[in-house]
């Protein structure tokens, strides 16, 4: 069966992007999709990259950019105000239960890129999970777990070790490919497996 990986982090705007267009594009194609958030801070570290945004030219661009890809996928955007976030937490939430990641991640990601929230408080983690079909109160216990803390960091480790160096980060067998205005080579690598 043909295999779609999908490595993001909610703290990236690009991913949210990219993620909107993720079950689509699996459906179109009969690939399984796996959904497999990062610590994107820890991948910058590793291979020596930063955010854009920290680069003044580079962040005013990105704002008329994202708004024009939002358009293009007709999916609801405004920059975060609570942008950088450390989306740790909300990222464990999507590992605690494989058969729902999809959900609790489009859940989280537009809770952030769509409608503002702050995605770090237990309200809204509780909110989440609820919205992607998780009990809270046990979801929100689970990703306080060892299991689903090393989870996101072998998911992590994987993404470095296979040559990730930014969000979103996807793979059709061992091709890699990065960025949301790359999917179409993604689709054109689905379509050859």
């Amino acid at each position: 069966m043909k295999k779609l990986e999908f490595f993001f982090d909610l703290s990236s705007p690009y991913s949210y992007l990219a993620a909107t267009q993720m079950k689509p594009m699996a459906a179109r194609h009969g690939a399984e999709l796996v959904w497999k958030p990062m610590v994107l801070g820890a991948v910058f570290k590793a291979t020596g990259n930063d955010m854009p945004a920290r680069v003044a030219h580079k962040a005013r661009w990105m704002g008329n950019d994202l708004a024009r890809w939002a358009e293009h996928y007709g999916v609801a955007w405004r920059w975060s105000s609570h942008f950088p976030v450390n989306a740790i937490k909300a990222m464990r939430l999507i590992l605690v239960d494989d058969a729902k990641a999809a959900d609790v991640t489009l859940a989280a990601f537009s809770a952030l890129w769509a409608d503002d929230r702050d995605i770090t408080t237990p309200d809204e983690l509780s909110r989440i999970a609820e919205r992607g079909g998780l009990e809270p109160a046990a979801a929100l216990q689970a990703i306080e777990t060892p299991a689903i803390k090393d989870r996101l960091r072998a998911n992590t480790d994987e993404a470095i070790a296979r040559g990730a160096f930014g969000a979103p980060t996807m793979f059709v067998g061992d091709e890699m490919h990065w960025g949301n205005d790359r999917l179409h080579f993604v689709e054109a690598a689905l379509r050859r497996q």
